[in-house]
């Protein structure tokens, strides 16, 4: 199996490959994350997956052969408003607070740039997650584990915050970062087998 090049410093993302058995290497591109949230908002992950595969060719030498390179990018939607990363932790309890009691959508576009044909296809996933009501202490208490750190929406499912989730309705991979059964399919459409 050939290696593939990951544009990101997610350790889920990371693990899902691992778990896939997925040979990589993580190389960080330098980019701008700051992206007109204009008209449809549900295309922004996509944009941002596809500038990170971009921001990575650009880094490496133009002589060197790039076989694989994937980006991802998550982001929480709910009424037309986006939810990245919280910048403290009074953002994150910003957006817990926000969040709470309310169903919202979770967006994670990933990009695969192709190096034989030298070009790069993407594909997304939403998937709708229904918190249930947290009060002041159980978003105070959830904000200080840390947990928010570097997360879209300020949570991570697959850990302490699923105490908080009611429903899921789609991919819980997706919500923690990579969705699998797209990663798979866009794979196979490129050529790329895991069953090797």
């Amino acid at each position: 199996m050939e290696s593939i090049i990951l544009a990101s410093s997610s350790p889920r993302r990371q693990s899902i490959l691992k778990m896939l058995n997925i040979p990589f290497q993580v190389i960080i591109p330098d980019i701008d994350e700051n992206i007109d949230k204009s008209g449809n908002v549900f295309k922004v992950p996509e944009k941002l997956a596809v500038r990170k595969v971009e921001g990575c060719i650009n880094m490496l030498p133009r002589q060197r052969s790039i076989p694989w390179i994937l980006g991802a990018d998550t982001m929480v939607c709910m009424d037309g408003e986006l939810y990245g990363k919280p910048s403290s932790a009074e953002e994150a309890a910003k957006y817990l607070n926000a969040l709470q009691g309310r169903q919202h959508f979770v967006i994670t576009s990933i990009a695969l740039y192709n190096g034989r044909q030298k070009k790069i296809v993407t594909s997304t996933n939403i998937t709708k997650v229904t918190f249930s009501k947290m009060d002041d202490k159980e978003i105070e208490w959830y904000v200080k584990t840390g947990e928010w750190h570097g997360a879209a929406g300020g949570y991570r499912i697959q850990e302490l915050a699923s105490c908080f989730i009611k429903e899921i309705e789609g991919s819980m991979s997706s919500v923690a970062g990579l969705p699998i059964s797209n990663l798979y399919d866009i794979l196979k459409s490129q050529g790329y087998s895991i069953l090797e």
